[in-house]
């Protein structure tokens, strides 16, 4: 069993912001592999499915951000999982709008939702794909802008949720390393495989 876990905030209000490109993402995977959101468990909104041959969980959790790890560690202990058996979706400010990072693991950097997973669950070893929304100009403040919307960047990021989709579910078929060489590019739009 694999679990899929997009960061963000819950409700109408944060919806296309910034800090809510992992609920986009979660919802388009669902999409494609057919798996509904149509539970509530583990402080989460979450769907159960079968994908690439295994059991498949993705969840969304509806702690706020900065509580992620709270409902992160419910999904560890009541699906009996590891953390490098969960992929984790998340913004990332320091990468440019459009770009997908992927890892194996690593910290929390500046991301209150990865230091609320980290400290709940005394682990640094989720594989991650994180997408670039952009560094804040410097008259912006940052939490008003993970809490912004795109702008003129909506078409960019929308390509950007299909394409760490793919590779989310490049994860579930192949494993982190074969997603992480097809997918770690900082313009990778274009990408269809999996």
């Amino acid at each position: 069993m694999l679990a899929i876990a997009g960061l963000g905030n819950p409700g109408a209000a944060y919806a296309n912001t910034r800090h809510n490109v992992g609920f986009q993402v979660i919802d388009r995977l669902s999409s494609m592999l057919a798996i509904p959101l149509n539970r509530s468990k583990c402080r989460a909104i979450l769907g159960e499915g079968t994908a690439a041959g295994q059991r498949i969980v993705l969840l969304k959790p509806q702690t706020y951000m900065n509580l992620s790890g709270e409902s992160i560690q419910a999904a560890l202990q009541w699906y009996k999982l590891t953390p490098e058996e969960m992929l984790i979706i998340s913004d990332d400010i320091d990468l440019p709008a459009g770009s997908i990072r992927i890892r194996p693991h690593g910290g929390a950097g500046t991301h209150n939702g990865w230091k609320s997973i980290l400290q709940q669950t005394g682990s640094d070893r989720f594989p991650r794909i994180r997408l670039g929304v952009g560094t804040p100009p410097p008259q912006w403040d940052l939490k008003d802008w993970v809490l912004s919307g795109f702008g003129d960047q909506q078409t960019l990021m929308q390509q950007t949720y299909q394409t760490a989709a793919k590779a989310a579910e490049c994860f579930l078929r192949h494993g982190i390393d074969l997603t992480m060489n097809r997918y770690n590019t900082r313009k990778n739009h274009d990408q269809n495989t999996v």
